[in-house]
């Protein structure tokens, strides 16, 4: 199933009646009236945008527009986060074993010894602050649990090219030496004799 589709399904699953004639109004120089009339759901509206283009998966700016013409900006920040995220990993896209075994002791190491500074890191990571405000939303006392949510975010996001070298990189970027050298020696013992 697309997953802009089931976006887009719920979206219209929300929307009220007099969003919908106002989502209609907006479209008026987009769409013929005749079309317009027809429509009785945001599917069907939705539908409409997509057969003329005016939005695709990766080409939403129109649809961000109306959203926030109609003052949903509850359904503008859903969009901005399917954006954002993009669809979902493909498992082709993930790392090797061996490198998910390092992966997995880096994490631990880091998620033991790495305290407050936690976002430094995942900014150096390339994590956005969006994404790093929802998972701090999600655990809002639970510092180990924000950044080890964070880490598995960074792993989703990256794929296969989430590399062990990168975390360390990071941690030494951040001045977070003892760190690393910890994910170093940790790490050893999994890397001898298994490349």
């Amino acid at each position: 199933m697309d997953p802009f589709f089931t976006l887009l399904h719920s979206f219209s699953s929300s929307l009220s009646d007099s969003e919908l004639s106002s989502l209609k109004f907006l479209c008026r120089g987009k769409i013929g009236k005749r079309k317009l009339e027809a429509v009785r759901s945001g599917n069907e509206l939705f539908a409409i945008l997509l057969e003329q283009q005016l939005i695709t998966s990766d080409k939403v700016a129109f649809l961000e527009g109306l959203l926030k013409s109609i003052k949903r900006e509850d359904l503008v920040s859903q969009l901005k986060q399917f954006v954002e995220e993009g669809e979902v990993n493909v498992p082709d896209d993930e790392p090797d074993v061996h490198e998910k075994r390092l992966q997995k002791a880096a994490i631990e190491v880091i998620c033991e010894n790495v305290g407050r500074d936690w976002k430094m890191l995942v900014r150096k990571l390339g994590l956005s602050e969006a994404k790093m405000d929802r998972i701090v939303a999600a655990n809002p006392f639970n510092l180990h649990e924000q950044l080890f949510q964070s880490l598995r975010e960074w792993q989703k996001w990256k794929g296969k090219d989430a590399k062990v070298t990168d975390l360390i990189k990071a941690l030494r970027g951040c001045n977070m030496n003892l760190v690393a050298d910890r994910v170093e020696q940790k790490l050893l013992p999994l890397n001898t004799g298994t490349k």
